[in-house]
Parts: C-alpha cells; structure tokens; sequence
C-alpha cells in the first residue's frame, strides 16, 4: 500500500488533489504532501487537508483498472465487517493520471492486543461467505493479474485460477523443466490434501503478509492493500506464515473464534505455492530456492499418499 514508482513526479499530484476536491469536498493542500515508500507499483502521498488527511496513490492512466479493483475489493472488506478496513474516498483518472484516495490512517505499534483483535477480526471477516469460489471480477496479485472466475469447486477454482495460470508464467520465466513437472503433477493429485475436509467460500483479503496490516494509535488493527476473492480462508492464513510478521497471539485469538479444520497444516505450503510462483514470476530467481523447496515437501506428501 506504501509504495513508490520510479520515474513518475510529484507534480503529478495536483490535478489529482484538485479532482478530488470537486467530486468530495476535500479541501487539500498538494504542495504539503509527503511522499510514503514500501512498494514498486505505485508512487503514494499523504495528503494534508480537511477534514483529515488522505492517502492518495497513483500511476499512468492504464492502471485505472487496477485501482477501480482494489476500491471495489476495499469496500466489499468494509461491508462485510469484522475488522477495520480504510475507507475510499476517491478514485478515477485526471489525464494520463489515475489515482485511487483512501481515508489516512495514523499507525502505531503492532501490540500483542492488536495482533489479537487482528486475529478475531479476521476470524469475523472470513465468516463472509458467498455460493461460489473466486469473484464477479478479476483484480492482481502485486503486478500479476489474478484470475477470479467463480466456480462452485474449490479445487477446480485452485488448480485452473491459481496453479495453472503462475506454472504457465513460470515457464515463460525460465522455471526449470523438473520443478514444472513437479509442479503439474501436484495440480492433479490436489484432492489428497483436502480428506476430510470441505472448504466454504469464505471472503479473503488475498495478500494477507504483514506489509498489508497494520494498528491505528489506539491500537485497532487495519488491513489494506487487498487481491480480494472468495475462497478457503487457510489460504489468508497460510500467507501469513510466508514472511512472518504475525505472533502466537494472532493465531490463538483466530483459532478460538473459529478453529480450522484438522490438517490444516499439510494445506499451508500448498498455498503458499502460488504466492512463491508469483515472486518468482514477478522478482526472478532469488526465490527459486524457496519454489523448488515447497514443491518438494508438496511432493513427498503426494508421493506418500499414493
């Protein structure tokens, strides 16, 4: 969500904030913003002006799509209640210029109490439910498109949405020939993984690493930056054991709203997987090690299974 885009200028901010003050009513200050960092998509501000802050992230016209997606996933988060998600105030395109404006959130220290109230929040959130895996539009994951077409088996859902589409990238990328092979093969013996279990089609926020959370100054937890879909909630909640960054007080408080299903634990890297592809896609071989590691703990389940 705090993000940076080399090359774009700040001054690209003012036609924005003067947008926005004809659609909402801010009153808006653009030669007061403060640029704020974190990401590689998007150049982001905070923008000074009544009656609060805002925070405003853009790109070149071209990402309006992408933005307009993020707004419709922020906003079915924040409907379905449960935990706290920022409010969006704006978002369209000034010329070669979109842009998407959220309500500033202030953050403060992630306490074990908010890691708590993040974990029930959760638990709350994911009780959202729909008929059907997937969403009624796609959206991304980081820079990739993220395919959401609905489908009422969740395993169909996650083998054609998620699997297929990062291998069939990875390919394209340079992924070796062994790993792919690995990888196929995994997608059709999917079903050893869920004995037992039948997942519903809980409401995810779909990027859940811990750069997308975070707690207010009164300690009231956040999450934003979403690649929101229908699906399995193990899946948010095998992202966050990815790269770490949720303590034992969030999985307790998740697990005592609404405890997972028996072997959860087996599904954690087979979520994961997709989540590593996409690095890998995205960021290059810096994360092949950790594609061809998970691909071999799956396996030797699968293998075992047989």
């Amino acid at each position: 969500m705090w993000a940076g885009l080399a090359g774009r200028r700040p001054d690209l901010l003012s036609p924005v904030v003067r947008e926005l003050e004809h659609r909402t009513g801010f009153r808006g200050d653009s030669s007061r913003a403060r640029a704020v960092g974190g990401g590689s998509i998007n150049q982001a501000f905070k923008v000074p002006g009544e009656p609060r802050p805002l925070f405003v992230k853009i790109n070149r016209a071209s990402a309006l799509r992408d933005f307009e997606a993020e707004a419709e996933g922020l906003q079915e988060l924040r409907g379905a209640g449960g935990i706290s998600v920022p409010k969006v105030v704006g978002c369209g395109a000034v010329g070669d210029t979109s842009y998407l404006a959220l309500e500033w959130i202030e953050l403060g220290d992630r306490t074990p109490a908010a890691q708590r109230r993040l974990g029930a929040g959760l638990a709350d959130l994911h009780r959202a439910a729909a008929e059907r895996f997937g969403w009624h539009r796609h959206n991304t994951i980081g820079a990739t498109p993220q395919f959401n077409t609905q489908t009422e088996d969740w395993l169909d859902f996650y083998r054609r949405e998620r699997l297929a589409f990062q291998l069939q990238l990875a390919r394209k990328n340079g992924l070796p020939d062994a790993l792919l092979a690995q990888g196929y093969r995994l997608s059709d013996r999917l079903e050893s993984f869920f004995a037992g279990c039948r997942p519903v089609a809980s409401l995810l926020h779909g990027d859940l690493w811990s750069g997308n959370w975070g707690a207010d100054e009164k300690g009231n937890p956040f999450i934003f930056d979403p690649a929101v879909y229908y699906g399995d909630r193990e899946a948010d909640l095998a992202m966050t054991r990815l790269f770490g960054g949720f303590g034992d007080a969030f999985y307790a408080s998740y697990e005592k709203r609404w405890p997972l299903a028996g072997g959860w634990e087996r599904r954690v890297d087979l979520y994961n997987l997709y989540h590593l592809l996409n690095h890998f896609n995205l960021f290059g071989a810096g994360y092949l090690g950790q594609v061809s590691t998970c691909l071999s703990r799956l396996t030797a389940f699968t293998d075992g299974e047989r």
